[in-house]
């Protein structure tokens, strides 16, 4: 592992169906506003519109620079069809020195 690196982060957001969680995913690396996401089933459960609900759900991880959060939440926010999605960005503690370099690259203007 390498040391710690507070510039790449995970941000994570989920979408209902799977077509539109690939279309987002690709989106979001076309504009180079992430190197990479994972797209795959997850299975939700949470408090909306005064009860609890469950789910099947599409969750969408991108790797980018901690510095383009907030561009990439701007971006998922606008294009996203929850009125309330969820977008949560994770720090990379550590990771391989030749991955992380590969996720700055690729997210370099």
């Amino acid at each position: 592992m390498a040391a710690p690196n507070p510039d790449v982060v995970v941000v994570t957001t989920t979408h209902d169906a799977e077509p539109a969680a690939r279309a987002l995913a690709a989106a979001v690396v076309r504009e180079r506003l992430a190197a990479c996401a994972q797209v795959y089933p997850v299975r939700s459960v949470y408090w909306w519109d005064g009860e609890v609900q469950e789910g099947a759900e599409w969750r969408v991880d991108l790797k980018t620079r901690a510095d383009l959060a907030a561009r990439l939440t701007a971006f998922i926010t606008e294009h996203h069809t929850y009125d309330t999605p969820e977008v949560v960005a994770v720090p990379v503690v550590a990771g391989s020195s030749g991955y992380l370099a590969w996720v700055a690259a690729e997210t370099a203007p």
